[in-house]
């Protein structure tokens, strides 16, 4: 056992961690919804005031997205989202009592038709998001009111106790999860998608650094060659989706038009032209409920290349 106090308080900070996630996976759904909603609006209202680096990034990202936006504006902006995010948070741990009744009722999907036509032909379907609002009520609707199981795909978090919260929070949502990390994943969600299976992929940001080079609110971001890559090799359809908050408890979301494998190209041309296809439609659903993107990490290369706080 190491005796580095590093070490030691790195630990101490893992448990911390997932003790507060598992306080909330079992405290915040026992409370009554009105308590559990002030509590997490003042939690976010908190975390918003003390003005640290994720509050700070996501203005920063914001104002790519509202470049017109004035000071007084971003700041709005990114308590609204930090409030949106803490929804989301409070959402996720009460999501797991919700009857499906409750969950159908929580969210208004337009263009539901692609999907579930896509899946009657016997195609595979990808349905890939960006980080806005809340993708696990998403997938919740897809498992209770489609009532048709998805593979996806989870980050590795540390600590592994807290992954593994993560996977048994999802799964008992109805979700086949595979970790992001190792190169097994995408053999298995090509074969789901042969077999006429639905995969479900978040996919605005790149975590592997081999990602696609997009345009993305007039800068250049890398997003995940994934969803393309399936959509060529396995003939799934590929499908946008983006969400946003209206104020109030339901939940919209659009399934946009499907992104359609180029004619001629090389792989990568497709990939690259796909992938953009995608980042364009993120973008919409982003234009339209900026304060529900919850893109609290550096994402443009400009930021990345720089890795300085914004000031």
């Amino acid at each position: 056992m190491s005796d580095d106090p590093g070490h030691r308080r790195s630990g101490l900070r893992d448990r911390l961690t997932d003790g507060l996630y598992g306080l909330g996976w079992t405290a915040v759904k026992k409370l009554p919804e009105p308590a559990a909603r002030t509590l997490f609006r003042t939690l976010a209202d908190q975390v918003w005031k003390r003005r640290g680096k994720g509050v700070l990034r996501l203005e920063s990202n914001l104002a790519r997205v509202v470049p017109d936006a004035s000071p007084a504006r971003l700041a709005e902006l990114s308590r609204a989202g930090m409030r949106s995010y803490m929804r989301y948070w409070m959402e996720s741990f009460r999501l797991p009592t919700w009857s499906p009744e409750r969950i159908k009722a929580s969210i208004d999907v337009t263009g539901a038709h692609r999907l579930t036509d896509g899946l009657d032909a016997g195609r595979g379907v990808v349905l890939a998001l960006p980080h806005l609002a809340n993708w696990d009520l998403a997938g919740a609707w897809v498992t209770t009111d489609l009532r048709v199981p998805f593979t996806t795909v989870a980050e590795r978090l540390k600590p592994e106790t807290l992954y593994d919260r993560f996977v048994a929070y999802r799964e008992g949502l109805g979700m086949e999860v595979l970790p992001h990390s190792g190169g097994a994943a995408f053999g298995t969600l090509a074969r789901r998608l042969r077999a006429g299976g639905l995969v479900c992929l978040v996919a605005d940001r790149d975590l592997s650094a081999s990602g696609v080079e997009v345009t993305f609110f007039g800068d250049t971001a890398r997003m995940p060659a994934g969803p393309a890559l399936l959509a060529q090799q396995t003939g799934a359809l590929l499908l946008p989706v983006t969400l946003g908050y209206d104020g109030t408890p339901v939940m919209r979301a659009r399934i946009h038009e499907p992104v359609e494998v180029p004619d001629s190209g090389t792989r990568a041309e497709k990939m690259s032209s796909m992938t953009q296809a995608l980042a364009d439609a993120f973008a919409v659903g982003i234009a339209d409920h900026p304060e529900d993107w919850h893109m609290l990490q550096r994402l443009w290369l400009a930021d990345l290349e720089t890795r300085e706080d914004p000031r």
